[in-house]
């Protein structure tokens, strides 16, 4: 049995890590997770269904849950297979990246608490990290240029979103307004006829 101590892990983190074991498995086995919540329970278990492993759960204690997905070996040759085309395709698409942007407007996500906002907006930029298809271009503008800049929380992941080929661009006119200009720690600055003209040619636009 494989165990994932996913325990204050914050989402989409535990599904991720569960995501990352399954893939590195070489036989049929279990794979069991702890975590501290019911919505990390329900999100693993949706995580099992969508592979089509059989999935247990129980709540051990209070904030103590552990999930249980046995990975069969038909399910493996599956991932195998899977893994194969990939291969195919990668030999004639050379770029892990589409000609999708996605714009960041505020240092938090979504209306609501500030701290939630925070937290989310963290998990959704480590979430892109994880994507198979990376987007082209990230752009920070108004209070999303924090992210960009020292102190950010999400620096580690930007840092290797741009190291991975993804572009990083912030604001110039944004971090003058808000003073960060020499505090930027990651990607580079632009104006906003580059936001404008990116957004334009951009297959996809998306907003968090």
């Amino acid at each position: 049995m494989v165990t994932i101590n996913a325990m204050g892990d914050t989402c989409p983190i535990p599904v991720i890590k569960t995501q990352n074991a399954i893939k590195a498995l070489t036989k049929a086995e279990e794979v069991e997770v702890l975590v501290d919540n019911e919505v990390a329970v329900q999100n693993l278990t949706k995580l099992a269904g969508s592979l089509g492993c059989e999935v247990k759960s129980e709540k051990k204690a209070e904030k103590e849950y552990r999930v249980v997905i046995t990975v069969t070996e038909d399910k493996l040759q599956g991932q195998a297979d899977e893994k194969k085309e990939e291969t195919a395709e990668a030999a004639c698409v050379p770029d892990a990246r589409d000609n999708t942007v996605v714009v960041i407007s505020s240092d938090r996500m979504g209306e609501g608490e500030e701290e939630l906002g925070k937290v989310l907006i963290k998990g959704y930029i480590y979430a892109l990290t994880q994507l198979e298809t990376l987007p082209k271009t990230i752009l920070f503008y108004n209070k999303g240029a924090y992210l960009t800049c020292e102190g950010s929380a999400s620096l580690e992941d930007l840092k290797s979103l741009e190291a991975q080929g993804v572009e990083i661009f912030t604001c110039g006119t944004c971090l003058n307004y808000y003073g960060l200009s020499e505090k930027l720690q990651v990607g580079s600055i632009t104006n906003m006829y580059v936001i404008a003209d990116t957004m334009a040619k951009a297959n996809k636009v998306v907003k968090p």
